[in-house]
């Protein structure tokens, strides 16, 4: 037990004292903060931008139907050809032209429209343009069959149900989306430190290796400590790096609060606000706006169950591949070999994020998302896209997650065991690239 903490300190020592972690631990959140910020400014900018429209109406319908908003403005062209609006359009740089031909009826005129453009147009731009053009049809017919415009407008409402969990609490549309994408936030950082930190634990093996300091090392060190050792010491330097994170993420949070003047209190007193009931359905005050909803839900987010759980999963996520990675690094004898196994190692995790998005997103008790969620190879990220939820009632079930991690130590003791028998005969195999029968052979002796 002494030499395996002495090794566990080693690698720790090691990993916290590099330059570069030093440098990514305190720049990382910054760059992170610095790149969501980049990104709202980039969407702000490309949306403001107002795309001129050109619109050629020949006919006696649509003569004030197009009207301008803030992304799209309408410039109405009267007395000339299709080909001289066409040439104007491109001379002027507009982004494109509406032709609207003259045809004897409103549907004749609506199926032998154009919109002509340079390029392929956004889909909203088209969705806009076609509305109106619905809308002039659904009325015409509606006319038709004996509908006046005023009964037309009094039933072409919009409409949203209001909906209410049975203790009359106001849910909001899309929030559950919303603490899908947080977990899935989570479950791809557990992803990109179990990419990064087992790749430390492979390339540390592979230099010993190379060096030959593994064979003065295994003279007094059993080969299964050496590999053990490595993988717990990178892990404790991870969770340090996570929790130098967190408490960044909360001084960052606090800066916040005191540049945009926001009162917490606010958020926590609107947070256990229950709606009133008329009828025995739900409303919200009419001062509670759809802003202060969210921000009240999203305060409500177990964020300390969650980032508990996010070091539990991340801990025995990542004992579990780094054992893979230990192993692989101790059977070749320099990186470059190692590609033909990395991928195999990867795949489950690529799987979880990306079928963990759709399962959860649409149905986050769904047997797909309970499925890969107790898979030990996957849970660490499924898991935590459905956390958000809350354990118990409306959320995941205590038994589930209890279940997951239970498995997950299991199959951490399994793996361990198998890449030790891996590792102490590799370890020492020299000038020959292993294939898989040879990783099968060793996984005997």
């Amino acid at each position: 037990m002494g030499k395996l903490s002495l090794i566990i300190k080693r690698e720790y020592l090691a990993k916290v004292r590099n330059k570069s972690f030093v440098v990514m631990t305190f720049l990382s959140p910054i760059l992170m903060v610095g790149m969501v910020v980049l990104i709202v400014y980039l969407t702000k900018i490309n949306d403001n931008e107002i795309r001129t429209i050109g619109i050629l109406n020949e006919s006696n319908y649509f003569s004030t139907d197009f009207q301008g908003t803030e992304s799209n403005s309408f410039v109405k062209f009267k007395g000339i050809g299709l080909e001289a609006a066409k040439d104007s359009i491109q001379k002027m740089g507009f982004y494109g032209l509406l032709y609207i031909p003259n045809e004897q009826d409103l549907e004749q005129v609506a199926s032998r429209s154009f919109f002509y453009s340079k390029d392929a147009p956004g889909s909203s731009l088209l969705n806009n343009l076609e509305n109106v053009f619905k809308d002039r049809l659904r009325l015409q017919r509606l006319q038709k069959l004996g509908v006046s415009v005023s009964d037309f407008e009094s039933v072409d409402n919009n409409f949203e149900i209001k909906t209410a969990t049975f203790t009359g609490e106001q849910n909001l549309k899309g929030i559950t989306e919303i603490k899908a994408f947080i977990g899935g936030a989570f479950g791809y950082l557990i992803m990109m430190f179990i990419i990064i930190y087992g790749g430390f634990v492979m390339r540390s093996v592979i230099e010993e290796k190379t060096t030959r300091i593994i064979e003065v090392i295994i003279s007094s060190v059993k080969p299964f400590q050496l590999m053990l050792g490595k993988i717990i010491g990178t892990s404790l330097a991870g969770v340090t790096q996570f929790a130098i994170w967190i408490i960044s993420a909360f001084v960052m949070f606090g800066v916040l609060i005191l540049v945009f003047d926001i009162d917490p209190s606010a958020l926590n007193s609107g947070a256990g606000n229950t709606p009133g009931l008329i009828g025995g359905a739900a409303y919200v005050a009419a001062s509670d706006s759809a802003m202060q909803l969210y921000a009240n839900e999203l305060f409500r987010i177990p964020w300390i169950m969650l980032i508990c759980f996010f070091v539990i999963y991340f801990v025995l996520g990542y004992l579990i591949y780094s054992s893979i990675y230990a192993a692989i690094g101790a059977a070749v004898d320099n990186e470059t070999d190692t590609q033909q196994f990395i991928f195999p190692i990867i795949l489950p995790l690529m799987l979880a994020i990306y079928v963990g998005f759709f399962s959860v997103f649409n149905n986050p008790h769904g047997p797909i998302a309970v499925g890969f969620s107790l898979f030990p190879l996957t849970s660490p990220i499924v898991m935590l896209m459905r956390l958000p939820g809350g354990i118990g009632e409306g959320g995941v079930p205590v038994w589930e997650v209890a279940v997951s991690i239970l498995l997950l130590m299991i199959t951490f003791i399994g793996i361990v065991w198998l890449a030790a028998k891996i590792y102490r005969v590799g370890i020492l195999m020299y000038g020959k690239k292993p294939s898989y029968r040879d990783l099968l052979k060793w996984l005997k002796y």
